[in-house]
């Protein structure tokens, strides 16, 4: 797969992403996608399948009032792209823990990535 329709599809699921947009986040995602969420060396969030990934980001739709996630920079090797990602957004919903509460802002810094198989995503892994 060509690194500019790599590029292209990885810069249209964020814009996806960042409107709230379920639909067109899954675009261009393989059937039998792999979601992992890494948080210091441990995973926290491991999901298989189109629609196992479509139910989570839809109910994690209102933890969010707002969201941003930029690409800082990028590393392409083969069919794999490696995105150094800030992310900042204000919180939907108090956590029932306490933790975090509606209207505050959160930052973060990590990285997203994105693996392909016949033109699509087959693997998206997120570390922090």
């Amino acid at each position: 797969m060509k690194e500019k329709r790599m590029k292209q599809i990885i810069d249209e699921y964020i814009k996806a992403y960042n409107e709230f947009n379920v639909d067109e986040m899954l675009r261009n995602v393989h059937e039998d996608v792999e979601l992992k969420s890494t948080t210091n060396g441990e995973v926290n969030v491991q999901l298989k399948g189109i629609n196992t990934l479509k139910n989570q980001a839809e109910q994690s739709l209102s933890l969010f009032e707002k969201r941003e996630m930029k690409i800082i920079e990028q590393l392409i090797n083969g069919n794999t792209v490696e995105n150094k990602i800030a992310f900042k957004g204000v919180i939907g919903v108090d956590f029932p823990d306490g933790s975090v509460k509606s209207g505050e802002l959160v930052k973060l810094e990590g990285k997203s990535i994105f693996q392909f198989e016949k033109g699509k995503i087959i693997l998206i892994e997120d570390v922090r």
